[in-house]
């Protein structure tokens, strides 16, 4: 065996050529792991100043993941996103109740304004201008008394419109559809054991603000008690000496005023079927009588030129001297506040013009909305200027015959002219192609724009 040989086989290196292929082996070994080792630390540099990792440490998360996320919330907090979710809510409820408190609020404070100024008589809507002429084909014209309409009142929620003429009926009329709801017809003279009814010209009417009563007055110096609803009769007032020719309740109340020709006005305590007092002042017959809220009423007197307010528990009364037009007064002052002469213009031949008689006027209530009736034809709107200053006409509306009455609707979105061929007081002149009706008239508004810079 060889020296060479017995060297590997010990394991020990040889000296000589094998010697140095040993070396250059492990020279060799040494290079490849330098060079795995430069490898290794080359990729953890690449690593450490790599862009593209960092760019997608950086880069926006897709909405997968997002929802990924969301879906990984834990139960508390769910809790805590519901609890403040739930509390928003709540926020936002009590807002919007905050809200409706306040207009609630401000309602009930501009209701309670109103009722305060209606109570001192100062209250006034400004409604005249939006108020649009109606054309002679929108008026309604309900027909069946047989002769002039003397009176009418409407019932306070507009549903329903009492009327009575000389023919000595009542008639009850449906406003929506202008049918008759109830008559009462004449009643004879002596006829006992009959239905209660008027025996005379029915000359006026009145009708209680909650809707109740219905009181009527005739020639016979009587005064009938009706329930409005069922026209049932329940009472009769007797007293005056003369015809019965204004009647009016109190309202709020079921307190009733009378006026006749006798010269007197009475007070009646309807609900308690009860005369309370007479009161004296007019020296001749007393046309008309109308009253409000206050323990007050006002009449209009004949041939003796005034008109009077009467304070009830004082026993006393404020005179007012009239002229033959349109006045408007105040409470304070002797002289008319305005004044339209000749408001319904002249009639006759030349040289010898009369006005028209006014037979009948009717205001909007709290408005400045006014409405006159005579016999020339038609029936006039006028505007109540700022502080009762002035009336300005607004518009004619054509009815024939004599407008023996007015009246309003409580929201004012009709009127109603009661038509007759005669004045409701007498018969001095007769216009035959008038027709006994009861007229219906639609008042439509059309909102007035604001003035520039309002």
């Amino acid at each position: 065996m060889s020296a060479t040989a017995a060297a590997r086989k010990r394991g020990k290196p040889a000296s000589g050529a094998g010697a140095g292929a040993g070396a250059g082996k492990r020279r060799r070994k040494a290079d490849s792991a330098g060079d795995r080792g430069k490898s290794k630390g080359g990729g953890k540099m690449n690593e450490e100043i790599s862009s593209d990792s960092e760019s997608e440490s950086l880069a926006p998360r897709k909405p997968e993941e997002e929802e990924e996320e969301e879906l990984e919330e834990t139960a508390q907090e769910k809790k805590l996103r519901l609890a403040k979710l739930y509390l928003e809510q709540l926020r936002q409820q009590e807002e919007e109740k905050a809200e409706a408190r306040a207009f609630e609020e401000d309602q009930v404070a501009g209701r309670l304004k109103e009722d305060v100024l209606e109570q001192r008589g100062r209250l006034q809507k400004l409604v005249a201008k939006e108020i649009q002429a109606p054309a002679s084909a929108d008026i309604r014209v309900l027909r069946g008394h047989q002769l002039s309409i003397t009176c009418l009142v409407v019932t306070p929620d507009d549903s329903a419109i009492f009327s009575a003429a000389k023919d000595c009926s009542i008639i009850k009329w449906s406003v929506e559809s202008g049918r008759k709801l109830h008559v009462i017809p004449r009643a004879k003279k002596g006829a006992e054991g009959k239905p209660p009814g008027h025996s005379s010209h029915v000359l006026c009417m009145a009708i209680s603000s909650d809707g109740k009563y219905l009181a009527s007055g005739d020639r016979s110096k009587l005064i009938l008690i009706w329930e409005a609803q069922s026209c049932q009769h329940l009472y009769t007032f007797t007293g005056h000496r003369d015809a019965v020719s204004g009647l009016a309740f109190r309202r709020g109340t079921h307190q009733l005023y009378s006026t006749s020709h006798d010269r007197s006005v009475k007070v009646w305590n309807v609900a308690e079927n009860s005369y309370v007092e007479t009161l004296f002042g007019h020296q001749d017959a007393v046309a008309a009588l109308d009253a409000l809220s206050r323990e007050c009423c006002v009449t209009a007197g004949g041939r003796d030129g005034t008109v009077r307010v009467w304070k009830i528990p004082e026993e006393s009364q404020l005179v007012f001297y009239g002229h033959h037009s349109v006045a408007l007064w105040g409470l304070s002052k002797k002289r008319p506040l305005a004044l339209q002469r000749e408001a319904h213009g002249l009639r006759g031949e030349p040289g010898l013009e009369q006005p028209f008689w006014i037979s009948s006027v009717a205001a909007l209530l709290n408005t400045d909305l006014v409405a006159t009736g005579s016999h020339s034809s038609c029936v006039r709107l006028w505007q109540c200027g700022e502080g009762f200053r002035q009336l300005d006409l607004l518009c004619d509306i054509p009815l024939v015959g004599f407008i023996n009455s007015l009246k309003f609707s409580s929201s004012g979105d009709f009127l109603v002219a009661g038509v007759g061929q005669e004045h409701r007081l007498g018969r001095w002149w007769r216009i035959k192609e008038a027709r006994n009706s009861v007229c219906i008239i639609p008042l439509r508004r059309v909102p007035v724009p604001p003035a520039a810079g309002s």
